[in-house]
């Protein structure tokens, strides 16, 4: 008898190859390489079995569009995610770190729609019904309508999907757990996750019914399993949050039918999830004004403008390498305020030990925060605090000159309705409304930030 034919997948990023080797030349992770039949993954399926193509329908680009029909949840920091509600016939992958609260939003979620007289089938792949009904009680959704399952067999649950009305919203948590007739190989290795998500994402764009799948995630940060799930889905968010802060972050880094880098903000409590509706009174609320280091940046996550405090902290060192360490920053990109600082104010750090902290948590990734960090170092190592009632956004050039960034009303009017009266901002490129209660201080390069606040203490 004729052996099948076998392949050697990357469980990390999918890749294939002839025989198996220790380290993945696509990736560089080792050990990841799996041996797995090609009777129900690459190389099987459809493509062993020849059949007769049907030609599809073409149709002109030009043409009326109408605006994708959404569910509405009612909560309003997840609508804001996800750009205005959940597309019907969609594919959301939801990913998080272990215990962040996944299970808990989309518990919430799914209460919410319930109550909205939506039909939801929630499928738990990890925890019993009981341990489901647990969950359910604690959060006040025990009384909705929400019809569970406990399956992992993709051939199972479709099948019973199929017997009942079609539902509204499908939650399948998670994608790590399920498998299918059609592969061979473990749960969870790259040909089962692939293959069970596209059998869900055909159930999804056939039926008409929206479908959000849980996702575990590395040690990296990053969603487990092959990244050609992330191509496959509509949407992709990360629910983040630290677990010294009570705080949690619903983050979009893809979408499909809305914006992109929008977030929204919960706080964990007992009871579970709650909105925050003005993220910046959280990410300000214990800020010592008086302190040196501290500066307050005016920052924009997606459509939504947010302040958050940067602090930091100059100290002499005695080691012959100085330290350098950040949170919620980039690491390179303080390194290069740093040389800029030391090339063009005359500022020298190397005797000095380097700490930057985002205060709450935070996450910042935009390069507008280059002069709020800036200010900090300065009057962190001079000991002078900045004024208390000022926000600082602009990039930073190599040069030493500020650049313009976007959206400088939205920022300008989020930092009025919080009781900022100035901002430090760049000269040039900034479209300002008239009306404003932001008395703005427009600097051209680094150097005249630096006077600014040496000379605030004469």
């Amino acid at each position: 008898m004729a052996r099948g034919k076998t392949s050697f997948i990357c469980q990390n990023c999918g890749s294939v190859y002839a025989r198996w080797q220790g380290r993945c030349d696509a990736c560089g992770e080792w050990n990841t390489i799996v041996e797995e039949s090609s009777t129900g993954g690459i190389g099987g399926g459809p493509q062993r079995t020849k059949r007769k193509g049907k030609p599809a329908a073409l149709l002109p680009l030009a043409g009326e569009s109408e605006e994708a029909p959404r569910i509405v949840t009612g909560i309003d920091e997840f609508d804001r995610a996800t750009g205005g509600g959940i597309v019907r016939g969609s594919a959301l992958l939801v990913g998080g770190d272990p215990g962040i609260g996944k299970s808990t939003l989309l518990m919430q979620v799914s209460a919410a729609l319930a109550r909205r007289k939506q039909s939801v089938i929630y499928v738990s792949g990890e925890e019993a019904v009981a341990q489901v009904r647990l969950r359910a009680q604690r959060l006040g959704a025990g009384d909705t309508g929400v019809m569970l399952m406990a399956e992992t067999n993709v051939e199972d649950i479709l099948a019973t999907l199929d017997t009942g009305r079609r539902p509204d919203l499908l939650v399948v948590d998670s994608i790590q757990t399920l498998w299918t007739d059609m592969a061979e190989s473990a749960p969870g290795t790259v040909t089962q996750v692939r293959s069970s998500v596209q059998a869900v994402i055909r159930y999804a764009k056939a039926s008409g019914a929206a479908v959000i799948l849980v996702g575990h995630v590395t040690k990296e940060g990053q969603i487990a399993g092959p990244r050609v799930v992330e191509h496959m889905v509509d949407g992709v968010l990360y629910f983040e949050g630290e677990a010294g802060h009570h705080f949690r972050i619903l983050r979009t880094v893809k979408n499909r039918f809305g914006p992109t880098d929008e977030i929204g903000v919960f706080e964990m409590s007992d009871i579970g999830l709650r909105e925050v509706q003005n993220p910046s009174e959280l990410f300000l609320g214990e800020r010592n004004s008086s302190a040196p280091g501290a500066a307050v940046f005016a920052g924009i996550e997606g459509t939504r403008p947010v302040l958050v405090e940067i602090q930091a902290l100059v100290a002499p060192t005695s080691l012959g390498t100085p330290r350098r360490a950040v949170v919620g920053w980039d690491s390179a990109r303080l390194a290069m305020v740093l040389a800029v600082l030391e090339a063009h104010c005359g500022i020298r750090l190397g005797q000095h030990d380097v700490y930057l902290n985002v205060a709450g948590g935070f996450r910042i990734v935009e390069p507008a925060a280059d002069l709020a960090v800036a200010a900090a170092l300065v009057s962190s190592l001079s000991g002078l605090a900045l004024p208390s009632d000022s926000v600082y956004f602009g990039e930073i050039s190599l040069s030493g000159g500020i650049r313009a960034v976007a959206h400088g009303g939205q920022r300008l009017k989020e930092a009025a309705k919080l009781g900022f009266r100035r901002a430090v901002l760049p000269a040039a490129g900034l479209d300002l409304p008239k009306d404003m209660d932001v008395a703005a201080q427009a600097v051209e390069a680094l150097p005249a930030l630096v006077a600014s606040i040496a000379g605030s203490a004469a």
